[in-house]
């Protein structure tokens, strides 16, 4: 891709290739310019313009920038290379204390950052920072690690937008009513929502079918049930009712990582019963819903509600569910294929460092999870899966207005691939980055 320097109407022309705006009408566009980092003109319209720098995309395609809405950033750059599900022995997984300094933190970060727009991801959520892990074991959650992330942002050092939730538990563990009560009431801190944005908190409701868990109607193989992780009142279920309305009462956005039908119903049937509570100001969330049905899957929608999902850990962990879930129950785990054509705001994200944090691979799992249902690989098929990670991405942010498409005023965040990911037949992992934006800015780009 070449580049020219000749005028001052924009800072940057894009030109030369296949651009998906994934817009409305999800047009095709072969030029755009872009201003102070946000797109300000499309084809015709930038034909008068002259630039301070025209990027030619040389046949190659461009689609807005990647956005996995469920990352662990933090951990991912603490671990690196070593992730859950990777070739990393038991003996040589890290373990213990990953980050203990300011230094470390920020390094951590910082690579993660690097990672990321080496994959063409330029906007993340960073799904549970807080006090409930100051004690943690990584040192990867807690408070000083939210501190990090600040400290970066106010330096102008990010190359990846964030999305970050709080959290008032332990990472996949127990939270209290106490806690939760005391920490919801500290203001989370304020920095420019464009860059780093904190518009609620994370709960964990329950554990994963695998481990048997979740918590279930139906008994897991072994007869039983799994659990609520929250403690506090009267009982788990009343910690836990309580906790989403206090969120919910102050307007917080809540992801609630809930992979079990019981748990996914109990969350349900409280956002149900707060109809007149303050419309946050981005959507809630169930992380996971690796055994919704397609009732909570539809209720999920009517409450403007949505999923997150991981269709990359339902490959990894398919053989080992089985084992608690039986084969009739495990067919109809993991209904990607019912999210995305209930309309029901559905999220494909990795959940990394357990699984890739390359969304390529990601892609390649849903489409084996909508092959199982029965949906073709094609190009509308690989069009909705590339807006779960664009689009609706944005919309889980709150930030539909100004990212996810290549339209006038929004951001110029772009991943900037060899080929066209919408044709048919050919793994999403085979495809190359070839260039990461950010905000107009060049943040990656392939020798």
């Amino acid at each position: 891709m070449s580049e020219t320097l000749p005028g001052d109407d924009a800072d940057l022309i894009i030109r030369g290739g296949r651009i998906h705006t994934l817009d409305g009408t999800d047009s095709i566009a072969h030029t755009l310019a872009v201003r102070n980092g946000v797109i300000v003109a499309v084809d015709e319209a930038v034909a008068p313009l002259r630039a301070r720098t025209t990027l030619e995309l040389d046949g190659r395609t461009a689609i807005p920038g990647i956005n996995d809405a469920h990352l662990h950033a933090a951990w991912l750059g603490a671990r690196w290379p070593h992730l859950f599900f990777s070739d990393t022995s038991s003996a040589e997984q890290p373990s213990g204390r990953l980050v203990s300094s300011r230094e470390e933190r920020r390094t951590a970060l910082l690579r993660a950052w690097g990672l990321l727009a080496e994959r063409g991801i330029t906007s993340y959520t960073e799904p549970g920072i807080g006090p409930g892990e100051d004690a943690g074991e990584t040192g990867c959650f807690g408070t000083a690690m939210l501190d990090t992330y600040g400290e970066l942002h106010h330096e102008g050092a990010q190359t990846s937008r964030v999305t970050l939730l709080r959290l008032f538990g332990t990472i996949d563990g127990e939270s209290t009513l106490e806690d939760f009560e005391r920490g919801i009431r500290t203001p989370a801190p304020t920095h420019d929502p464009r860059w780093l944005a904190i518009p609620g908190v994370k709960i964990f409701a329950d554990g994963i079918p695998p481990m048997a868990t979740a918590w279930v109607e139906e008994p897991y193989t072994d007869g039983s049930t799994g659990a609520l992780l929250t403690r506090g009142g009267d009982d788990p279920l009343s910690a836990f009712q309580r906790m989403v309305e206090l969120a919910a009462s102050r307007g917080m956005q809540i992801a609630v990582h809930a992979t079990g039908d019981r748990s996914i119903a109990e969350f349900l049937a409280v956002l149900e019963r707060l109809s007149d509570a303050p419309r946050p100001a981005a959507p809630h969330y169930v992380v996971h819903g690796d055994l919704a049905t397609p009732e909570q899957i539809a209720r999920t929608g009517r409450v403007d509600a949505g999923f997150a999902v991981q269709p990359l850990i339902a490959a990894h962990t398919h053989s080992w569910a089985a084992l608690q879930l039986g084969e009739a129950r495990l067919a109809t785990a993991w209904p990607l294929a019912a999210m995305l054509t209930s309309g029901t705001l559905t999220t494909v994200t990795s959940d990394s460092p357990i699984a890739s944090p390359d969304w390529r691979l990601g892609l390649d799992a849903s489409l084996g999870l909508l092959g199982d249902a029965g949906v073709a690989d094609d190009a509308r098929s690989r069009r909705r899966l590339l807006r779960s990670m664009t689009v609706d991405a944005a919309r889980q942010d709150g930030a539909s207005a100004w990212k996810g498409t290549l339209e006038i005023g929004k951001v110029a965040d772009l991943t900037i691939l060899d080929e066209d990911p919408l044709t048919p037949g050919r793994p999403f992992s085979s495809l190359e980055v070839e260039r990461t934006m950010v905000d107009g800015r060049t943040v990656f780009t392939r020798e």
